[in-house]
């Protein structure tokens, strides 16, 4: 079975998205899913949160559209046997300005990546705060998304955006584009701002609602710090332990589909 691709995006700052595609990936590789992280955003954070300084990448996502390396070139090992990395590797405001020419081929990441497919299990994308330019190549590419939210108006607003974007875009790009849920993140129980968010969120998007949290959690921060997923920093931080379930949850789900899929083929799964 070929590499089952997630975008991480919301067209917003701030709201965890970064956080949620490093340590969703690290946690699936902790299962023991070949699990590959791309950062599609310029800013280069899912390097530092994995502890890839400037002097320790050798290439990345600006390489591959460049076409200057091979995706399987990009390739970065990490610390966890199963996890892989492409780095962004965006240094310059002309590199920065280079890739968002390149990257009006939506098809460009889908064509460049397709020979690592039956190399991995998973491949988690995170991609810039926009539904523009690098966000579009992700979504041409994938098969499902992540919506990570905090709570507050700005996020609602910003999910509204993203849900109209996508009902456009799978006219134009990708038909078979799924939501595979809204995440909360940074969730602090017992507030106002919460309250107001959960009651909104259970009355627009019930369906589309992960069945867990991540509670704002202070070691998920002070892992990235130290350039490691919080699973490899304190494993049984609730931060760590959130992404733990989440993953869990979207492993069973797939495998699930699978045997549906196996049962209704008059295959036996």
């Amino acid at each position: 079975m070929p590499a089952k691709i997630i975008s991480i995006t919301i067209p917003k700052g701030g709201v965890g998205k970064t956080t949620t595609a490093v340590n969703l990936a690290a946690t699936l590789a902790v299962y023991e899913k070949r699990t590959l992280l791309i950062d599609t955003d310029t800013a280069g954070a899912c390097a530092l949160a994995l502890g890839f300084t400037t002097e320790k990448i050798k290439g990345g996502l600006y390489e591959v559209f460049n076409f200057i390396q091979s995706f399987g070139q990009a390739v970065h090992r990490t610390e966890l046997p199963q996890l892989d990395f492409v780095p962004a590797n965006v240094r310059t405001p002309q590199m920065e300005d280079r890739i968002q020419r390149l990257s009006e081929n939506r098809t460009m990441l889908r064509n460049t990546l397709r020979p690592l497919l039956p190399q991995y299990d998973y491949i988690i994308i995170d991609t810039p705060p926009t539904t523009r330019g690098l966000t579009m190549n992700v979504l041409a590419s994938a098969d499902s998304i992540i919506v990570p939210i905090k709570a507050g108006h700005f996020s609602l607003d910003a999910i509204d955006k993203l849900f109209k974007f996508i009902e456009h875009f799978r006219e134009i790009a990708n038909p078979s584009l799924k939501i595979e849920g809204i995440l909360q993140t940074m969730y602090e129980a017992n507030t106002k701002v919460t309250e107001i968010t959960n009651r909104e969120l259970t009355t627009r998007f019930k369906k589309y609602l992960f069945p867990l949290v991540v509670p704002k959690n202070t070691h998920l921060s002070e892992a990235a710090f130290y350039g490691k997923p919080a699973i490899m920093f304190n494993a049984t931080s609730k931060g760590a332990l959130a992404y733990m379930a989440l993953a869990k949850h979207l492993i069973e789900k797939r495998e699930q589909q699978s045997q549906t899929i196996a049962g209704v083929s008059g295959f036996s799964a």
